[in-house]
Parts: structure tokens; sequence; C-alpha cells
């Protein structure tokens, strides 16, 4: 089993979702989010969550288009990515996120949230769904290979 802990990492232009998910890789938990805009994310907020949660690697979201390809915001995801790593020089993986968000609204919706609180939780739910699917595409192993 891999060794954790990690950040799992939903970028969005506007906002990022935060997850952590920790060393027994059970399930992860939501941070919160971090602004971001024209000027860039919120560095400060995000220096604080990691000197607090200590992950060993960094997960983050490819936002990738319907068919694959890689738009505007995959390019904004990696500037932000070697950013981030030029401040917190850890082991970054990337993993397709394209439903990553749509799986974080359906869950919400299904526990009947209001609007406002599904807006709140939506990015760090899928920043959760992130790290969870990195930690099952890395331990799993299909059988007879």
């Amino acid at each position: 089993m891999p060794e954790g802990p990690w950040l799992g990492i939903d970028y969005g232009t506007r906002r990022i979702g935060i997850a952590f998910l920790g060393e027994s890789g059970l399930a992860a938990q939501p941070l919160g989010r971090v602004h971001n805009g024209p000027n860039g994310p919120d560095w400060l907020a995000l220096d604080r969550l990691i000197q607090r949660w200590q992950p060993r690697e960094l997960v983050i979201g490819l936002p990738r288009r319907a068919d694959g390809s890689e738009g505007s915001v995959a390019q904004a995801a990696r500037r932000f990515a070697r950013a981030l790593q030029a401040r917190h020089p850890l082991p970054l993986h990337w993993i397709d996120e394209r439903l990553s968000s749509y799986a974080a609204e359906a869950l919400l919706q299904e526990r009947r949230m209001a609007r406002v609180d599904r807006e709140f939780l939506r990015d760090s739910l899928a920043a959760c769904a992130i790290v969870q699917s990195y930690l099952q595409e890395k331990t799993w192993s299909p059988a007879g290979i």
C-alpha cells in the first residue's frame, strides 16, 4: 500500500478545493476551499493547510475536456502546480478529474442539502474524489498480472 498522507486538490479558476487523505487511506476528509482569481490563489491559505496537515504527496485533478484533450483550465492547473511545487517541493501526481465535480454534486443532492451549502462543499468533496481515485488507481492490481 502506498504511503500517505496525501493532499487532494481540485483546481478551479475561482476556487480550489482541498482534501486530506491520511496514511491509512480509509477516507478523505474535506478541508474546504481556497480562493483563486486573476491575481492567483490565496497562497498563504494553501501554505497554512500544507503546514498543518503535512502531506507527503500532492494529488491534483487535471481538468480535461470531454474528449480527453487539455484546454485553458488544464494549462492553468499545470501553471498552478509548478508554482505550488516551487513553494512546497513534494511529489506531485495528476489524475483525470473530469467527473469529480459531478460526483460531488450528485452526493450533495442525494443528501438534499441546500444549494448554498452545496456550493460551499462541492469543491472540497471533488478534491476528496480526486485523492481517493488516485489511491485506488495506485493500489489496484488486476488478478493474474
